[in-house]
């Protein structure tokens, strides 16, 4: 918790701050109503993008020493970590608008069908980048991508993650009102089944690693 305070506080800020302007949207006039509006989407994209530094931060590593944070306040702010900021705001965006695309019709359905695209667009390049900086920011990843028998398990997840995105894009470019939506969630779960198996490995490297380190200081 130390290493992701600052981004912790952010997204409680942006959640308090969300829900205080939902509940005096209803008591204010119509004309300070907008200004409501403006502090529900402001609240909301803090609180979501704060999350993805958070997220981003535990992809890349904490410095531990002695089993204590030993790294620096300011640790949580790099490329990678405002990078995944932005995606889990574009993911969150995609959700929302494909849900509405279930719920809504006519017009309303249509202007979030276009809202659902952009933001998938927008979500599918953001997993590109991920997946192309990972290996790069921690070297047990690249080792373990692309060794034997380790890819075989890791393969189905990048290729389930296309399927799965092409059947959303397809879903959007139809009239199609449940699909996008289901699609979007299996999309969400697969990219936290990929980041999962990541994290075990970057975990089982460490621990291998401390193993090798205490052995030969018993030997």
């Amino acid at each position: 918790m130390p290493a992701v305070y600052a981004p912790i506080i952010g997204m409680l800020i942006g959640l308090i701050f969300r829900g205080v302007a939902f509940e005096f949207r209803f008591k204010s006039s119509v004309e300070r109503r907008p200004f409501w509006d403006l502090s529900f989407f402001a609240g909301s994209i803090v609180a979501a993008f704060c999350q993805g530094l958070v997220l981003g931060t535990l992809v890349q590593g904490i410095e531990v020493v002695d089993r204590t944070y030993a790294g620096g306040w300011w640790d949580w702010l790099t490329p990678f970590s405002v990078m995944t900021g932005f995606a889990v705001v574009s993911g969150y965006a995609l959700l929302g608008s494909t849900w509405l695309v279930m719920k809504l019709e006519g017009v309303p359905q249509a202007h979030f069908r276009r809202v659902s695209k952009y933001a998938a667009l927008l979500l599918i390049a953001f997993l590109l980048l991920v997946s192309i900086w990972m290996p790069f920011i921690n070297e047990s990843i690249m080792e373990k991508w692309f060794s034997f028998p380790y890819l075989l398990y890791t393969f189905p997840v990048p290729l389930l993650v296309a399927i799965t995105t092409l059947i959303l894009w397809r879903a959007l470019m139809s009239d199609a009102d449940y699909t996008p939506f289901l699609a979007s969630l299996v999309l969400f779960l697969l990219t936290y089944v990929g980041l999962g198996i990541n994290i075990f490995r970057m975990w089982c490297h460490t621990f291998t690693r401390f193993g090798k380190q205490l052995h030969l200081t018993a030997v």
